[in-house]
């Protein structure tokens, strides 16, 4: 926990924690923590999405928050494939208890720069459109993408950490455009709800660990996990 805070901040921290997973607390930094808290509260205040883009050398960090819903992160990923930009990280970390909001990190760039201040303007009205439904993201995406073609060598695979008290989805694919995309769509077909999120791209290929709950923010049980991995493998695969 934070050292050098006021004893009303530390205690606001810690019940802003306990709807998180129990590894958040442990294996998540102060300064995430705090920063979480933050946004927590710009939200509270505002009653609209966090959604913020700012250079950090050579690439742009996108910063976003909001009430953790299936459809969010196929939105996000999808004006991010229509402006063409490059995901090199990300980091995200959803409650589990209500309010149930979501915290998310991305570091994007486009033609292997940070992107200007206009691209950055327009990119974070798209997503606030997108989540309005007022930007359609798939219409926008057809012109740049074939979304009928699936991806190519993908593996799944579903287990229950034994760490993170979580179901997890493993998602292995060669890079190509519109990866990212697909594979929240094919999550949001499925009605899953990403928690917690790691990410490798290593040697052509990208691997995704999701940590997920459920239709109505459920636990999902083994045997339905391995039918899920194989659905969103089927999606994934154009079949």
């Amino acid at each position: 926990m934070a050292s050098g805070l006021k004893s009303s901040t530390l205690e606001l921290l810690k019940r802003f924690n306990r709807a998180f997973p129990q590894f958040y607390e442990q294996f998540v930094s102060s300064e995430i923590q705090l920063q979480n808290l933050r946004l927590a509260y710009r939200l509270y205040k505002t009653k609209r999405a966090v959604i913020e883009l700012k250079s950090e050398g050579s690439k742009s960090a996108l910063h976003f928050a909001y009430r953790n819903q299936s459809f969010l992160l196929s939105d996000i990923f999808g004006v991010l494939a229509a402006y063409g930009l490059t995901i090199h990280g990300l980091s995200l970390y959803g409650q589990i208890r209500p309010p149930m909001l979501v915290f998310i990190k991305l570091l994007v760039s486009r033609g292997s720069k940070a992107l200007t201040e206009k691209t950055a303007e327009n990119v974070c009205r798209a997503i606030r459109e997108a989540l309005g439904g007022r930007f359609e993201v798939e219409e926008m995406l057809a012109v740049e993408f074939n979304l009928d073609t699936g991806l190519e060598q993908v593996q799944t695979e579903f287990y229950v950490d034994p760490v993170f008290h979580l179901p997890a989805l493993v998602i292995e694919a060669d890079n190509q455009p519109g990866l990212f995309y697909k594979v929240m769509y094919a999550i949001w077909q499925e009605d899953l709800l990403v928690v917690n999120a790691n990410l490798l791209v290593w040697r052509g290929r990208t691997r995704l660990i999701l940590y997920l709950l459920g239709p109505n923010e459920s636990l999902i049980p083994e045997y339905l996990g391995h039918k899920i991995a194989e659905g969103v493998r089927l999606r994934l695969l154009g079949r």
